[in-house]
């Protein structure tokens, strides 16, 4: 049975809601990458200490990295709000971003599986941190189509508009997250395509591994692909330097294919959380300390 149509005052929010959007979508295109990311930045930084998302992420880096002081802890979160700030408007320009090789560093590391990636087809996976929208988007404009899974917005108007900015730059396709993007990524890696999966989220339905010192449910749906199609599995991270400036690293991850599957997956799914706490290390005020990341 179709769920039934919005109220008029949900059709009213989302009016609303879109026509906001819109706006602002005018307003940072118009001004430009750049500028867009430092104006976005220096904002969330003034702003975002008020919500109480900072709260937690204070908390969850002194419970992560303790060996870091008062003075780092406050460094580290304003880097973070800056951060999150300039990748929202980045969000915007993600085709000018990309287009400027100038603005990346892309070591061998990463160029050795990609074109391993064009033979055999590969699982990638990243985390948030730095600059996370342009990592499959990367991929895809160096020759390697990908297919993502997002997310899906409850504002359909705001959705279809969102989904503008993004969707283009994922060549075999962007599936909104559900049993059938799942089954759509499947097939995808089956047929010696290459996915793209965030898979640093708190995931209730994972396994739950070392992160952090922590045990962190983790999704283990990377290690289930990479272990049942038979291709490698590779964490990135796109690492902001100067501006809207970046360096890339990409790490392969060992699959442990023992025949037991259950051992092999939260095996894997601890490798891939591994890997990702060294980056978090790397650049703590990088990634995005405000989610519930371990709390069942």
């Amino acid at each position: 049975m179709a769920p039934p149509p919005p109220s008029f005052f949900k059709r009213t929010q989302f009016g609303a809601e879109a026509l906001g959007f819109s706006t602002l979508a005018a307003l940072i295109t118009r001004l430009g990458p750049d500028r867009a990311s430092a104006i976005s930045g220096a904002a969330w930084q003034r702003l975002a200490p008020f919500n109480k998302r900072h709260a937690r992420a204070e908390a969850q880096m002194r419970a992560g990295v303790p060996d870091l002081g008062d003075a780092e802890i406050a460094a580290n979160l304003h880097e973070m709000w800056g951060n999150l700030g300039r990748t929202t408007a980045e969000a915007f320009h993600i085709g000018a971003l990309i287009a400027d090789q100038d603005r990346f560093r892309i070591g061998e590391d990463t160029r050795d599986a990609i074109r391993d990636a064009k033979t055999r087809g590969a699982v990638f996976v990243s985390l948030h941190q730095g600059n996370w929208e342009l990592a499959a988007p990367l991929l895809n404009h160096l020759g390697l189509p990908v297919a993502g899974v997002y997310q899906k917005l409850q504002n359909p108007l705001v959705e279809a508009k969102a989904s503008l900015f993004r969707s283009p730059y994922y060549g075999l396709g962007l599936y909104s997250k559900g049993n059938e993007a799942a089954r759509q990524l499947l097939k995808i890696v089956g047929n010696r395509g290459t996915v793209a999966i965030m898979a640093d989220l708190r995931d209730l339905s994972g396994v739950a591994v070392p992160f952090f010192g922590q045990p962190a449910p983790s999704t283990g749906f990377p290690a289930l692909l990479a272990r049942g199609r038979d291709v490698p599995l590779y964490a990135g991270v796109v690492f902001r330097e100067d501006g809207a400036t970046f360096r890339i690293r990409t790490m392969e991850i060992p699959v442990s294919r023992s025949g037991d599957r259950e051992t092999d997956i939260v095996e894997t799914t601890a490798a891939i959380q591994r890997c990702f706490e060294a980056y978090v290390r790397e650049k703590p005020g990088q990634w995005m300390w405000g989610h519930r990341r371990w709390r069942r």
